[in-house]
């Protein structure tokens, strides 16, 4: 039997810690899987939906966007897509007498776990001007007043459009048709807060944005280095893939500020020998400092133009561009200069190189440890450039792999979420759906924020997502969504961001991945892509939580015919009755979608087509994939101050609290706690177990501050300090971000810690 949710907020101000593991998944991961599913959907619903999950003729997994392999397991699911899982096809309802019981002051206080656990929202609910507490609203009248406040817009460019990595690519296609369609570009998405460097980095150097491997690949490769990464928890069915590679002879390195347990040894739970002892994955670890990872790979660069044979120069005579200046800076690369920015030994590098120049096919994975630096993106360019040196694109067994964080993060992308839009891409638009889409750039997710902060933004509305919560400098997010006229959120389950409203707020309850899709032409079915271009189909086989609940096709067509009107030449009715017709559209606009319909209905779906990949084509400005020479940066901290990075605990995706453990990591029963180096905190008089106030430095001279972290002496690199998001999102300021990318710099925040008066 399903247990009901928590009714008051546990304590989170005395987490325990324990020793770390050194191990991941197996017969812990197997019991914890299942202990909150049979919390959140009781015995009989958890089988039903668990064995649903990730194949053919079941539904996405509302998780990490780790592709499947052809031949799925019964069981194709990870510990923490079970807990997205059980989450969404919980049994625990929020009804509109929920929040006659919370008003909005109330919910305020509560922590994100809480406001999680509570289940599936049943109802649109409306908070009007002045009113303390939320109540039930029509559909209709949900509409109408977003249409209100869309038509006292002196332009359609005051309207903020953001979209979570959750959403379906129908969904996507049609949400950015409206917005432009109204008139703006204002389309920021969760890309912008994470793999946005990747796809800037990525367009310039290969002309795609996107990953240039398939699982296969990685089947096929001599080395695999993971780099700035934590499969374990943040993507675990990639253990498999990588023990899948181990096993035909890859090698692996690992590069990362902290040792993970994932990548030191995994336990799969689909085999006895798995369970019992696992398969180490890692086979040299390189402990870097944070925002280490340009320089490393800069003098990697230098050691293979130094080493005779090493370069596959008739791929760089044949394929690139801008060899000639790239390599001279590479030769500039020093040693002294390497060792200082990543905290290596010279000796580990030198073995590093060993395995790279002893490996024909070689994989570069990563994720946000090398997007959310201000030096991001020539950082991933220069792991293009290492990759081009010895031809690794283009040939099986070899390329760039950055790993995406949610399920459908990069469909949504490709149909067209994005504030930037390409011209080609709008001429589409424009020819098949007969109206001019604005030209100019719209609001990213930091420049959004900015809009709100300053009055140039009065309405938000949020497909999905947690946006207060994941934003950087939480006190700013916060204090521009209060200045907004109307926040609008399509959410399945409470979170942070509907207790942060506009003077009016919304919040429309929508379907799951879980649930059945019946529309007035039939049961429907949504299509992904997951983070190595295949797209498949996904669907639902429950019912709904509610019968109150609208699809975000659904939402998004009558949105638009109440907001465009009978001006409106786009046939939303037919597009809300039957999703193929979405597709079809979708096929005359998006590039490789060509026969949309027929494609999908195959079993698993189809690849989309990367030229890099496919044909060693690069689509670029040079017509070749491109070399780049940039400064060597990292970032610098003063004396007595550390470097932080935010980072996930095992019992969260992305701003979903699923639990107050780090398991792998030891802590358990609370959230607020900062990972040091024993070293360090000696140096800086910090003692394990004390508390201590987090206090970030900019240039901005702002002090901003998170109080109450229980010092946790852990093998951090030296100089680097590590703590969970949200609760540090506050110490990010809004104006630290990327280069080129606008990404906010996350995993580089320079930090004080001051005695807490918790001690």
């Amino acid at each position: 039997m399903a247990s009901k949710p928590p009714k008051g907020d546990p304590v989170q101000d005395a987490p325990q810690v324990a020793e770390v593991q050194h191990a991941a998944a197996g017969l812990p991961a197997i019991g914890h899987t299942l202990r909150i599913a049979q919390q959140q959907m009781g015995v009989r619903r958890t089988a039903l939906t668990l064995l649903r999950v990730n194949q053919k003729d079941g539904f996405d997994c509302p998780g990490c966007a780790w592709p499947e392999p052809d031949h799925r397991h019964k069981a194709e699911f990870c510990e923490n897509g079970a807990k997205a899982v059980a989450e969404e096809a919980t049994l625990r309802r929020v009804t509109p007498d929920f929040f006659a019981a919370h008003p909005v002051a109330d919910l305020a206080t509560r922590s994100g776990y809480w406001l999680g656990q509570q289940g599936r929202l049943t109802h649109p609910m409306y908070l009007a001007e002045g009113a303390a507490a939320y109540e039930p609203v029509s559909w209709e009248r949900a509409f109408d007043i977003i249409a209100e406040e869309i038509a006292a817009l002196e332009s359609p460019d005051e309207s903020v459009f953001y979209t979570s990595g959750r959403t379906s690519n129908e969904a996507a296609f049609l949400y950015q048709l409206f917005a432009r369609e109204l008139g703006t570009n204002n389309l920021p998405d969760c890309s912008n807060m994470c793999h946005e460097s990747s796809g800037s980095a990525l367009t310039e150097t290969i002309g795609i944005g996107k990953g240039s491997v398939l699982l296969e690949d990685l089947y096929k490769s001599d080395l695999i280095i993971v780099a700035g990464q934590n499969p374990g928890t943040n993507h675990p069915r990639m253990l498999s893939a990588l023990e899948k590679a181990k096993r035909g002879g890859a090698k692996i390195i690992t590069v990362n500020p902290l040792p993970e347990a994932g990548m030191e040894r995994f336990k799969n739970p689909q085999t006895p020998q798995g369970m019992l002892k696992g398969t180490a994955l890692t086979d040299l670890f390189l402990q870097i400092r944070l925002g280490g990872d340009q320089a490393l790979f800069r003098l990697l660069n230098k050691l293979i133009l130094e080493t005779r044979g090493a370069v596959d120069e008739e791929f760089v005579r044949e394929h690139t561009h801008g060899y000639e200046e790239f390599a001279a800076a590479a030769r500039d690369a020093d040693w002294d200069e390497t060792l200082k920015a990543t905290g290596l030994t010279r000796e580990r590098i030198e073995e590093a190189l060993r395995m790279v120049l002893a490996s024909k096919r070689t994989v570069v994975c990563w994720a946000m440890g090398l997007t959310q630096h201000k030096h991001s993106v020539p950082t991933i360019r220069e792991v293009v450039n290492f990759l081009l040196l010895r031809g690794n694109i283009g040939r099986p067994g070899a390329g760039v792999c950055p790993v995406r964080g949610h399920s459908n993060v990069q469909g949504d992308r490709t149909m067209g979420i994005f504030e930037r839009p390409a011209p080609a891409f709008l001429d589409a638009l424009e020819k098949e759906f007969g109206f001019a889409p604005p030209r100019h750039h719209g609001l990213d997710v930091v420049r959004a924020i900015k809009a709100l902060r300053d009055g140039e933004a009065k309405v938000f509305f949020a497909m999905g997502g947690n946006f207060v919560a994941a934003s950087p400098d939480t006190d700013v997010t916060e204090s521009a969504m209060r200045r907004a006229r109307l926040t609008v959120h399509v959410s399945t389950k409470l979170n942070r961001s509907h207790a942060v409203t506009g003077a009016r707020a919304l919040i429309l309850p929508t379907l799951g991945r879980t649930e059945r899709d019946l529309q007035g032409g039939g049961e429907q079915f949504v299509t992904v892509e997951d983070s190595m271009g295949m797209v498949h189909a996904s669907r639902g086989r429950l019912e709904p939580a509610s019968k109150q609940l609208l699809s975000e096709p659904a939402i998004v067509c009558r949105l638009a015919r109440r907001v465009l009107g009978s001006e409106s030449r786009t046939p939303w009715e037919e597009f809300e009755k039957d999703y193929a017709t979405v597709r079809d559209r979708i096929a005359r606009v998006v590039p490789g979608f060509e026969d949309f319909n027929e494609k999908v209905a195959r079993p698993g779906g189809f690849a989309l087509p990367h030229a890099p990949r496919d044909e060693r084509r690069f689509p670029t400005a040079t017509g070749r994939a491109n070399f780049t020479a940039a400064p060597v940066e990292y970032p610098a901290v003063p004396e007595g101050r550390l470097l932080l990075q935010t980072l996930r605990s095992h019992d969260q995706y992305n701003t979903t609290i699923y639990g107050l453990d780090d398991r792998y990591r030891g802590i358990k029963n609370g959230r607020r706690v900062v990972l040091v180096n024993p070293d360090d905190a000696r140096e800086l008089g910090l003692a394990e177990g004390t508390y201590a106030d987090l206090v970030s430095e900019w240039q901005d001279g702002v002090e901003r501050r998170a109080d109450g972290f229980r010092i946790v002496l852990y093998p951090t690199a030296r100089g680097c300090a590590a703590a969970y998001y949200p609760e540090t999102n506050v110490l990010v300021p809004l104006d630290a971000t990327a280069d080129t990318s606008n990404t906010p710099a996350s995993k580089s925040v320079v930090v004080r810690l001051e005695q807490s008066a918790i001690d």
